[in-house]
């Protein structure tokens, strides 16, 4: 995309009429950094379909198999960097031209570089969480256990997954021990959102509040399928706020756009911040 092409600039005229945007970003916005999207640009899954929340509450065997396709694909999410894109709207935020952003992702790129006012609407997967008395520990230091009560050290992952999963060997996921709380013995967690889960109420109901405070919605690099991050769209076209849309492939949202760009997100936004210097 060049820096003068008429899509870019109506990308610049809609930031331009519209200072207080909320923007909410999918995983198109950090596949570039190298942690994989779950959907191609159709929509469709790449992949068999990730843990359910259910399943990782109740079932043994689908917390081992969590744990031991993590143990091997955390590593790459925790070395990950930021990217042209979360560089661009962290700067747009200095420049009071985001309001609030909203990420379906778990990977904290936005904070790395330097965004301060972040949502993290499914969680965080630097830390765990332990369902009993809601200790939070780093999840470096669930690593370090996992690896130490097992007498391994980090398995080979054979394929990346999207959220820090990772293609395992079979027996891993059938032996591995996984440790409880240290204060209490109950049942650790990553403090993300699983499929299935919930999304707090509260978080939801902040977003709401500071989306009919905005004066339009950004979409960066989200199909918009699941309904936690879609419902927005839906509020904002309903109170008539303006919405424009990054995004290869198509979304759920796509009858509810403004503007919309079929265009790499991270590129654009690269190309829109070069035209702001």
């Amino acid at each position: 995309m060049t820096n003068d092409s008429p899509t870019l600039k109506s990308l610049a005229e809609f930031i331009a009429l519209h200072p207080r945007l909320l923007v909410i970003t999918g995983a198109g916005c950090s596949a570039p950094s190298g942690i994989p999207t779950y959907r191609n640009d159709s929509g469709e899954w790449q992949r068999n379909q990730p843990i359910q929340h259910a399943d990782f509450i109740n079932l043994a065997a689908s917390r081992r198999r969590y744990w031991a396709r993590s143990l091997a694909g955390w590593p790459m999410v925790s070395l990950a960097q930021p990217n042209a894109a979360h560089q661009a709207l962290a700067a747009m935020e200095a420049r009071d031209q985001i309001s609030m952003l909203v990420t379906q992702n778990v990977d904290r790129l936005h904070q790395q570089a330097g965004h301060q006012n972040v949502i993290d609407l499914h969680g965080r997967l630097d830390q765990v969480i332990c369902l009993t008395c809601q200790q939070v520990i780093e999840r470096d230091t669930m690593q370090q256990r996992l690896l130490l009560i097992n007498g391994i050290s980090a398995p080979v992952a054979l394929e990346h997954a999207p959220d820090g999963d990772a293609e395992v060997e079979e027996q891993l996921t059938r032996e591995l021990k996984v440790p409880d709380c240290e204060r209490c013995g109950g049942l650790l967690k990553p403090n993300v959102v699983f499929f299935g889960g919930a999304v707090p109420k509260t978080t939801v109901e902040n977003i709401f509040s500071q989306l009919d405070q905005a004066d339009g919605l950004l979409i960066v690099g989200s199909s918009l399928t699941v309904f936690s991050g879609f419902r927005f769209c839906r509020h904002a076209y309903r109170n008539g706020l303006p919405i424009a849309a990054i995004n290869q492939g198509k979304t759920r949202a796509d009858g509810l756009f403004s503007i919309k760009l079929e265009a790499d997100c991270v590129a654009t936004l690269a190309a829109l911040e070069i035209t702001n210097h």
